[in-house]
């Protein structure tokens, strides 16, 4: 397919490259000219110096930017210049309501908007292994899943338009419950004087087990937070869960909560450190004491 690819940070310049190398001519744009130069000569993709050059007759046109207002920018620049009945699949984790809002700018320009966030982070997009949700026309979503393929494990059509960005919120309090629990579960281990590694083996077999324990249990209990997805972007997201769970009357204690933790992690410097790292709010605690 002619793809343009909008946003090559950590995860969209992997996951455009998967498209050069399953042999689709991609036009990569990004705000910082440099990077998307540097991803065109890595990955033999075309470099745009425009939004409007990536989108130029694209059949297919991928977002991966930062937030609603930037989503709006870039797609409102660039439907005119795809071709008709072109496709724009929005990974961005995004409200809800632009998801909408752009599936009816791009209907009435007789072209398909379908908002598909993901799940994987920096290393599912390395590996091609994300789980996409996606919201929107189920048709055209059909006719280029197989392209999505290239850097995906799973697409999940789930709805009309938005209710991709509605299931990654489900996605994302999911995952803020349970890092909670780890980090209280490693901290009192730690407490208490059992063998982290030793309480990881005797539990991790059992109905405690998740991703979650089996990838960040270890560095956890070493105190290394460095493993992609930022407690920065993660505060953006659960803002958009709760903002939404406002609207729709939905009770979230346990995640507005943690989204107060993660503040206390962002004013312990810890901005740009994963997930994870609930447990260094703990640590912090344990040393101060």
């Amino acid at each position: 397919m002619k793809i343009g690819f909008v946003g090559l940070g950590v995860m969209g310049a992997p996951m455009a490259r998967h498209l050069v190398e399953a042999g689709h001519e991609v036009t990569g744009f990004n705000r910082s000219p440099d990077k998307a130069r540097a991803w065109a000569e890595a990955t033999g993709g075309r470099f745009a110096g425009t939004v409007a050059e990536a989108a130029d007759g694209a059949d297919l046109f991928i977002l991966c930017v930062g937030n609603d207002d930037d989503v709006r920018q870039v797609a409102r620049e660039a439907l005119p210049h795809l071709a008709p009945f072109a496709v724009t699949i929005d990974h961005t984790t995004t409200s809800a309501q632009v998801a909408r809002e752009m599936g009816i700018l791009a209907a009435g320009q007789g072209r398909h908007f379908i908002d598909a966030p993901v799940s994987g982070g920096q290393a599912g997009a390395e590996n091609g292994q994300l789980s996409i949700m996606a919201g929107g026309d189920g048709a055209a979503l059909t006719r280029v899943q197989p392209t999505l393929m290239s850097y995906s494990k799973a697409v999940q059509h789930m709805g009309p338009s938005g209710s991709g960005q509605l299931t990654k919120m489900v996605n994302q309090i999911a995952i803020a419950g349970v890092v909670q629990g780890l980090a209280e579960a490693v901290h009192f281990a730690q407490v208490a004087g059992l063998d982290t590694d030793a309480a990881y083996d005797a539990i991790s077999k059992g109905a405690a087990q998740s991703w979650q324990m089996d990838n960040r249990w270890k560095t956890m209990a070493e105190g290394r937070f460095e493993f992609g997805f930022a407690v920065d972007w993660m505060r953006k997201d659960l803002g958009l869960v709760l903002a939404e769970a406002r609207a729709n009357g939905a009770h979230l204690a346990l995640t507005a909560l943690v989204d107060q933790f993660y503040s206390e992690v962002q004013s312990m410097g810890g901005s740009r450190w994963d997930t994870s790292s609930l447990a260094a709010r703990l640590q912090d605690r344990r040393s101060t004491r």
